[in-house]
């Protein structure tokens, strides 16, 4: 039996990594899927491959946001799942941290969020059966970390909205919920680990070894290892769960 069979989701950043998981498995379980993602060539590659739609999206400009909600809305028929998974990653030590670094994380990480769930939570709210909406928070939320100071406030503010938007759109049958994974492996890493060799003088690929070594579960997560919790937090399973934030983690963080 597939869990998502007849609903229809949106997925931001869905192009590759974590995102194009959700995707593939979301489809799996009969959902039909709009990929949202302001890399529009590979959303179509990807759409093209796994059979969804793709849709271009910069969750950072305000019309781009309402318009992709716009035509996701017309090409599926309605938005019942929305997952908020477009993000980007950023490290500093403090004295270095630039305004225009910071402006950008937060304008993709949280307003980014906040803007494309309120878009899409006035689409569920007009139509009036509720919904389920996903928000990609992190265990870097949960605490701070020298050189992430940035991200792991952005991912903070992440979980303190998920908290606020869910008390809120429960009222309209929306279930607002956070997946917190920990450190998951994919190309991103290679970002990830050039920020720690610049900062902490490095070799390549050492923060990654050190990083994959410190999980309790012995791995780094993968992304299929988020995709059990998306499904879940999108079924009629999760309906009387509000305001969560779930650590998907191998044992990083416990809270």
């Amino acid at each position: 039996m597939t869990r998502l069979a007849g609903k229809t989701a949106l997925i931001t950043g869905a192009a590759r990594g974590i995102g194009r998981a959700f995707a593939e498995r979301y489809i799996a379980e009969g959902a039909r899927v709009a990929i949202a993602d302001i890399d529009m060539a590979a959303a179509k590659k990807t759409a093209d491959e796994i059979g969804a739609v793709a849709i271009h999206m910069d969750v950072s400009d305000q019309t781009s946001i309402d318009t992709a909600v716009a035509q996701a809305v017309e090409t599926l028929g309605h938005i019942d799942i929305l997952i908020n998974n477009a993000a980007i990653f950023t490290a500093a030590p403090i004295t270095e941290i630039t305004r225009a670094d910071y402006s950008r994380a937060f304008d993709i990480n949280v307003a980014g969020t906040l803007f494309t769930l309120q878009a899409v939570a006035k689409h569920m709210i007009a139509r009036g059966k509720g919904g389920h909406i996903i928000n990609m928070a992190s265990q870097a939320g949960r605490r701070g970390e020298p050189l992430v100071a940035v991200y792991c406030a952005t991912k903070a503010a992440i979980i303190s909205l998920t908290q606020s938007a869910g008390l809120n759109l429960i009222t309209h049958g929306i279930n607002v919920n956070a997946i917190a994974p920990g450190v998951v492996d994919g190309e991103h890493w290679d970002g990830v680990d050039a920020f720690f060799a610049k900062y902490e003088g490095k070799a390549p690929g050492q923060k990654k070894r050190e990083v994959a070594q410190s999980v309790p579960y012995g791995r780094m997560g993968h992304a299929a290892d988020l995709t059990g919790m998306a499904v879940f937090l999108a079924s009629d399973d999760a309906d009387y769960i509000v305001a969560q934030t779930y650590n998907v983690d191998g044992g990083q963080w416990m809270s």
